[in-house]
């Protein structure tokens, strides 16, 4: 049975010569929704209506540039001597970590340039990352890639997957664990405690804080069960900055409660 299975076809539709793969449809629809999401939290929020597209036209491309250099940094013994695959990223090679670095710099900036505060801004913005994030990962599972170790279909049956999953995991005569799956719907339950955290009404910062823990914590269990790392020697580079960003975001949270730097609620509409 095994030989018959056909992995789902990658391209949704040809543009001419031009083929649209599902990856960048699956990641575009989840930068849609997020982006969709943020702008009516922000304007119950009482921001501009115009704020989070006008981020995202900045934080878009430079996530993307940032994510590519971040993934080339730690291939580097690749593209040193292939220097003009570095702007290839069609080819693949684009890292989620590099492109939160270079969004959050981002956001950072455009903040104090538009005189809102930050925290407010990512706040606001924490549960459709997450939720982004949790759809994005579906394009992994059209290419095929970000799958972890070996397993039999008996293993992936116990865990009552439809056969679409199970069959889009049997890669060149081999089952692989769904990583992307997990991590996917470890996202998607991290979105929904992040939206009932909202009614909580914490201080400012701590649900984008919060988003930070959550998700790191995910990414490192899920890191360490992948086959496609990026390595700085023996450290899975995803698994060293999970660690970082949850002891860090911790650190913060409790900084800034015991300091009293913001008793600002999320609830609140001032900027």
């Amino acid at each position: 049975m095994n030989e018959n299975i056909q992995p789902l076809n990658p391209i949704a539709f040809s543009l001419g010569p031009i083929p649209v793969h599902w990856y960048g449809i699956i990641i575009g629809s989840g930068l849609a929704l997020a982006l969709y999401l943020a702008i009516r939290e922000g304007d119950r929020r009482g921001l501009p209506k115009d704020t989070f597209a006008d981020l995202m036209l900045w934080a878009i491309p430079i996530a993307i540039i940032s994510a590519r250099i971040y993934y080339v940094i730690f291939e580097w013994d690749f593209y040193k001597n292939n220097l003009g695959a570095i702007p290839q990223i069609w080819n693949g090679g684009i890292a989620i970590h590099g492109a939160l670095i270079g969004s959050v710099l981002t956001a950072y900036v455009f903040a104090k340039k538009r005189g809102i505060s930050f925290w407010k801004l990512a706040d606001i913005a924490a549960p459709s990352i997450i939720l982004g994030q949790a759809i994005g990962r579906w394009g992994n599972f059209m290419n095929q890639e970000a799958h972890g170790g070996e397993v039999s279909r008996a293993f992936l049956e116990n865990l009552h997957l439809p056969d679409f999953i199970i069959n889009q995991m049997y890669i060149n005569g081999t089952y692989y664990h769904p990583t992307f799956l997990y991590e996917s719907i470890w996202n998607l339950a991290g979105f929904i405690l992040l939206i009932l955290l909202r009614r909580v009404n914490l201080r400012r910062g701590e649900m984008f804080l919060t988003y930070v823990i959550w998700y790191s914590v995910g990414r490192f269990f899920v890191e360490g069960m992948r086959t496609d790392s990026l390595m700085l020697g023996s450290l899975r580079m995803a698994q060293t900055i999970s660690i970082a960003l949850i002891i860090g975001a911790i650190a913060i949270l409790i900084y800034r409660r015991v300091a009293r730097i913001s008793e600002t609620r999320y609830l609140a509409q001032e900027n």
